[in-house]
């Protein structure tokens, strides 16, 4: 079978094989039918386009040049049209005042014709009709227009040198007719007052040239056809008396612009009471007050702080308080017309800011304050304490300076010598964590304590005030102590030791001039020194006190941030060989890592064991393996893990109490269950009963974020508590309010100096002995003492500087005393 030479020499429909020194078969062809021969397939061949191609930079231009091509002829053509209208609108207006131009003097010419008919009768009547003179009048139209086309060339003339700029040039430059918008904009957004000078000029270019068009075809003179010029922009309305062609088209126009000035003028006036009513909404006016209390932050204390400024601020009939924090304006007062408490008369200011931008601070006039709060954010204690520090930095900036001082709220007592360090002089801290964490346990080891220092911080009842009398310098100290009848004094702010404030000092010292007394009394004007009461028999002590020292088991549920300062104050305080539980959920090996890591050395402890469980204190299962019903204190801790949201704490704290106090109560001998049951007020089922029982032998001490849960706790007296909101804000108040009582609540908190006690009443007194307060405060000044209250046997709360001292009472062994003594 013959092949065609065409086809040999070609490529057929062939599958890809190797090469036919390589392949066995050679070649393989397929056809449809072995008889029939093979189509002829001719080859194509391609000839590719020599031509090179485009590089891309010139092929983008080469398409931007035809699309600025196609573009110019349509904005000229719009150009020429809209020249086109004006000039013909100017044309018809120019014929019509010719038209009366030809009129009037061919009336002129039969006027004077008629004159001189008049005169050949001797007929003494001369007509001389004015002659407007319509060449002024043509020139008014021109000028007018030609205001008007000005823009329109202007415009097309810059859009023109843009265009060409863009086909002539080969870098990329910013066009300028886009640099001419943009200055235009700068101009409107960075002036204040861009805007209504533009409208203003819109306003005067507007009757300036509509009273020109107006004069070029009414009869009118110039003055009145402005006047009629601003009539129709000011009223568009006016327009519907014209009479004629020209005059109706002139006014019309003139009233279109008329329309769309307004219009400018109504959005911008508009906008500005918008933003006006959007910068009072949000919080952005400036606050113009002085010897105000400006807050800055936002926190759970704020409304515990709020309610203590406005006891505070009531005798002087109300204050102002300022608080500004990086939140929206309305949320802040919607918080705080919810928060439960009463003004008595203070007022409430919220703005939004931020507390490091100066214009801020200035915003709330920070220069004019007499205190200023910096509250401690939720959350991380470093980064809470970072940002106090840069507000403190803020703070010292302000060029006005600053009229009060600044209250710091930190969560750390090692970033203390920090912000002081920046802040000098200006700056009273008060370090939250590390005042709540000693008070539990002052208060772990005296039960009702809590109470009391409640009492003294708040403004509701006693506080600590500090004055100067002249009438008690040259007398010692141990006469001053009877010589308030509504206060109680605690110390001296000594004028010789540059205004130190020594608590407790001795009986023999003697008033100097200049020198103040710290005091605590219900308000700053309700005490006074009088004379010395007559009879007061000091007396002697029943007996010597003995501060026991004995071995304690304690045990701290949850993890605090200052856990190493607990630990070291217990160690200081405790008897040798005391025992300390730590159950929480941190793995043992991280605890200690912390401990070390805060400056604990556990080998260096004197008088306590570390005993480590760990474990969920809401899980019962697990609080079950703690022998619970041995420890003498438990100190029921806020979880580290959930600080920062109160409610969840809280109800974390309350599980855990109620399943320690039922673990314990089912742990009591039934006898003491049984007696209880029929000697108490509880029947034998009742739960809050046998708490009330497991109560008696164990002190749980709880720490409440809430001011809300201590109601649970009040009505139930399953626990003693401590509010450590509460009480930080109340701190916090009354340092803004006289920054001198911040040396006397750190000297009560701290390790060393003086602390409040509670005393059994044999120390004092014998049974059923009938003594005054006055006396019972001098027998106390032989043991260095400063007796400030008691608490009755029946009573639940104790009575701070009691009234009628010189009163006799016949006193209890089972009641009690709180005393300021020096620590032991």
């Amino acid at each position: 079978m013959s092949l065609n030479p065409e086809i040999s020499g070609g490529r057929d429909w062939l599958f890809p094989s190797p090469s036919a020194s390589s392949s066995k078969h050679g070649r393989r062809r397929f056809f449809s039918n072995s008889n029939c021969p093979p189509p002829v397939i001719r080859r194509r061949r391609y000839v590719r386009n020599p031509t090179p191609q485009i590089p891309a930079a010139e092929n983008v231009k080469k398409k931007k040049k035809e699309i600025n091509l196609i573009c110019l002829p349509q904005f000229r053509f719009q150009f020429v049209l809209v020249t086109l209208t004006i000039a013909f609108l100017l044309l018809l207006l120019l014929l019509q005042n010719t038209h009366l131009q030809t009129q009037v003097n061919k009336l002129q010419t039969e006027v004077f014709g008629l004159n001189l008919r008049l005169h050949s009768c001797n007929h003494t009547f001369n007509v001389t009709p004015s002659r407007p003179n319509y060449s002024s009048r043509n020139l008014s139209l021109i000028f007018s227009f030609t205001l008007l086309l000005i823009p329109l060339i202007i415009f097309n003339y810059i859009h023109y040198v843009s265009k060409s700029a863009d086909n002539n040039t080969t870098e990329q430059q910013v066009s300028l007719n886009k640099q001419i918008a943009y200055r235009l904009d700068v101009f409107l957004s960075v002036y204040p007052y861009a805007k209504p000078f533009v409208l203003l000029f819109s306003t005067l270019l507007l009757i300036f040239i509509g009273g020109f068009a107006l004069f070029g075809v009414t009869s009118d003179d110039l003055l009145h056809c402005l006047w009629l010029s601003w009539t129709y922009v000011a009223d568009s309305g006016n327009h519907a008396t014209s009479q004629g062609v020209g005059p109706r088209l002139v006014a019309l126009s003139i009233s279109f612009g008329g329309m769309l000035v307004f219009a400018m003028m109504l959005g911008l006036v508009s906008d500005g009471i918008s933003d006006k009513f959007d910068s009072l909404r949000k919080g952005k006016s400036e606050v113009v007050e002085k010897n105000h209390t400006l807050i800055l932050g936002w926190s759970d204390k704020l409304g515990s702080l709020l309610n203590q400024l406005s006891i505070a601020n009531e005798s002087l009939g109300g204050g102002t308080v300022v608080v500004m924090a990086e939140r929206d304006k309305e949320e802040m007062e919607l918080d705080i017309a919810r928060m439960e408490f009463e003004f008595k008369g203070t007022s409430v200011i919220c703005r939004s800011g931020s507390p490091l931008i100066l214009a801020d601070l200035r915003k709330v006039s920070v220069s004019k304050a007499r205190a200023i709060i910096v509250l401690a954010e939720d959350g991380n204690a470093d980064q809470s304490d970072a940002r106090a520090l840069r507000t403190v930095l803020s703070l010292t900036g302000v060029k006005e300076g600053l009229r009060g001082h600044i209250v710091v709220e930190l969560s750390d007592l090692d970033n203390e010598v920090l912000v002081k360090l920046v802040g000098g002089d200006l700056v009273e801290t008060v370090v939250a964590h590390d005042v709540i964490g000693r008070l539990m346990i002052q208060c772990a080891r005296q039960p009702g304590l809590a109470q009391i220092w409640e009492d003294i911080l708040g403004f509701e009842n006693c506080e600590f005030y500090i004055k100067r009398w002249p009438q008690l310098d040259d007398m010692q100290f141990e006469d001053v102590l009877i010589s308030f009848p509504a206060a109680i004094p605690c110390g001296i702010k000594v004028a010789s030791y540059g205004g130190k404030i020594i608590l407790n000092p001795d009986d023999s010292y003697v008033m100097q001039e200049g020198d103040e007394v710290l005091v605590i009394a219900e308000d700053d004007d309700t005490y006074a020194p009088t004379s010395l009461p007559n009879k007061v028999w000091r007396g002697s002590l029943p007996k010597d006190f003995v501060f026991p020292r004995s071995a304690e088991r304690i045990l701290f549920c949850g993890w605090r941030r200052d856990m190493e300062d607990m630990i070291m104050v217990l160690d200081a305080s405790l008897a040798h060989n005391s025992e300390l539980w730590m159950f929480n959920d941190v793995p043992e090996k991280e605890r200690e890592k912390k401990l070390t890591d805060g400056g604990l050395d556990i080998n260096r402890l004197e008088n306590i064991i570390l005993v480590n469980r760990e474990g969920n204190a809401v899980i019962r299962r697990h609080l079950e393996s703690l022998p619970l019903e041995s420890f003498d204190s438990i100190l029921i801790l806020a979880d580290e893990s959930v600080e920062d949201s109160a409610i969840q704490a809280d109800s974390r704290s309350l599980a855990t109490l109620l399943l320690i106090r039922d673990i314990q109560a089912r742990r009591l001998p039934y006898p003491a269950m049984a007696s209880q049951a029929h000697g108490g007020s509880f029947s034998k089922g009742s739960w809050i009963g046998e708490m009330k029982q497991a109560s008696d032998k164990t002190v749980i001490i709880s720490e409440i974020l809430d001011p809300r849960t201590k109601n649970l706790l009040s009505m139930s007296k399953i626990s003693d508590y401590v509010l450590s909101n509460e009480l930080v804000s109340m701190a916090l108040a009354m340092v803004a309010e006289d920054r001198q009582i911040n040396s006397v609540l750190e000297e009560l908190f701290a390790e060393q100096g003086n602390e409040m006690h509670i005393r059994q009443a044999d120390l004092y007194l014998h049974e059923s002995e009938k003594l005054s307060f006055y006396e019972i405060m001098l027998r106390a000044r032989q043991r260095r003492e400063i007796l400030i209250g008691y608490r009755l046997a029946n009573a639940e709360r104790a009575v701070i500087n009691p009234p009628a001292k010189s009163d006799k009472w016949k006193w209890s062994l089972k009641d009690v005393f709180v005393v300021i003594t020096e620590k032991e």
